[in-house]
């Protein structure tokens, strides 16, 4: 499995040229790297002066970088035509009209989701060491990064688990038919949780696949930056490195109208960085002169932005999981008296919008819109919730023994 780096970023913060220059580097030191992109906006051949293809190839004037420009529309009239046609089969059976079957069938964001079983697929079966993606804006990145666990949660409350069970609930809504088609169905639903499964796990694994996040030193991306990285660190997934593109040069001691223009903005920028602490070292990127296009621009980028270091690692930035380690619970007392915390460590800003609530073992985080449901440990369970307070750190979930469960 290929190690993947997803770039992503407020639309029009640089996020192609960053990923296409970090790619070039890879491959110039030696590491055979695919770029790809699942932004519909299709700049990254730009970025590179090169045409793009759905299929890998070698960019010219490279050594070892391929790209491809995936395409959604395409991989859904191949991969979802044959499971939509089973959907419909099912639907049908259970007495649904064949034009509302057909419509039903339509799911929001199948395309994306394709895109990313795709970037999955390129990085599992592919030569690469290192697949790098240009993700479209974090607003629709986000949602992506989302679908596998949405789709799966759906897939699971429509069609159990067990394929016995799924085999007899599709026979019980036909009726009528033959065993086979009912099995088939079974079989192409069973293939697609497969997929979503082995999505969630590339997507939570952080030593193969982890986010880069890029931004311009401005209030209103720092201030989407930080919703990023809540949203990111809630859904359990990896961001490795900051990136800060576009800082202008110091004019140093120069006078005239020109110099004053950019120590003010270059003095606004740096107050904007210094506001983003907390999450860890930010790289940066001088603002050019001119577009960097094509594999030797690009490169310049990469040296400015990595320079003697190698680009794979990256700088670890603290992006809070809400699973595992990062859970953490602490008590004291005995009995019905005794009090226990629970700790999730998130990156919280001030104006951040949280919400709790309980929902049977699973306590309810909403932030900013965002909900997960956490496991709560089995200790927990027993337990009702008696308060929650909230830092920049994380939330801290207070809980006292339910008289009720205790024993």
């Amino acid at each position: 499995m290929s190690r993947v780096l997803l770039f992503t970023g407020k639309g029009g913060v640089g996020k192609t040229t960053l990923s296409a220059a970090t790619a070039a580097s890879l491959a110039a030191h030696g590491r055979k790297a695919l770029v790809v992109s699942t932004d519909p906006a299709h700049s990254l051949g730009d970025a590179l002066d090169a045409r793009l293809g759905s299929e890998p190839s070698e960019v010219d004037g490279s050594d070892g970088l391929f790209a491809c420009q995936i395409d959604p529309r395409g991989l859904v009239d191949e991969a979802w035509g044959e499971l939509r046609g089973h959907l419909r089969t099912v639907l049908a059976g259970a007495g649904v009209d064949e034009l509302d079957a057909e419509e039903l069938t339509v799911l929001p964001g199948v395309e994306e989701l394709l895109a990313l079983a795709e970037v999955r697929r390129l990085a599992s079966t592919g030569p690469w060491e290192v697949v790098v993606v240009d993700c479209g804006p974090t607003a629709e990145t986000l949602r992506l990064l989302s679908l596998p666990e949405a789709f799966a949660g759906y897939l699971e409350r429509l069609f159990p688990t067990h394929r016995r069970v799924v085999r007899g609930l599709l026979a019980g809504v036909a009726g009528t038919g033959t065993v086979e088609k009912w099995d088939a169905t079974a079989d192409a639903l069973s293939r697609l949780a497969e997929r979503l499964d082995a999505l969630r796990t590339m997507l939570a694994d952080p030593s193969s696949c982890s986010v880069r996040l890029v931004l311009t030193p401005e209030r209103v991306v720092a201030a989407e930056t930080r919703r990023t990285l809540t949203a990111l660190a809630l859904q359990g997934i990896r961001v490795d490195s900051v990136i800060a593109n576009r800082l202008v040069p110091s004019p140093g001691a120069a006078r005239g109208a020109a110099a004053t223009w950019l120590r003010t903005r270059r003095h606004e920028q740096d107050a904007v960085l210094a506001e983003l602490t907390g999450i860890g070292e930010i790289r940066t990127v001088d603002h050019r002169a001119s577009e960097p296009v094509g594999v030797p621009a690009l490169l310049e980028v990469a040296e400015q932005l990595y320079g003697s270091e190698d680009p794979l690692p990256g700088a670890a930035v603290p992006a809070s999981d809400v699973r595992g380690s990062l859970l953490e619970v602490s008590g004291s007392g005995r009995g019905l008296d005794a009090r226990y915390s629970l700790r999730i460590a998130l990156p919280l800003a001030d104006d951040t919008e949280l919400d709790l609530a309980r929902v049977g073992d699973d306590l309810a985080l909403t932030v900013d819109g965002r909900r997960r449901l956490v496991a709560l440990p089995s200790l927990l369970r027993r337990c009702i919730v008696t308060g929650a307070e909230m830092d920049s750190g994380g939330v801290t979930v207070g809980f006292r023994p339910d008289p009720a469960l205790w024993r």
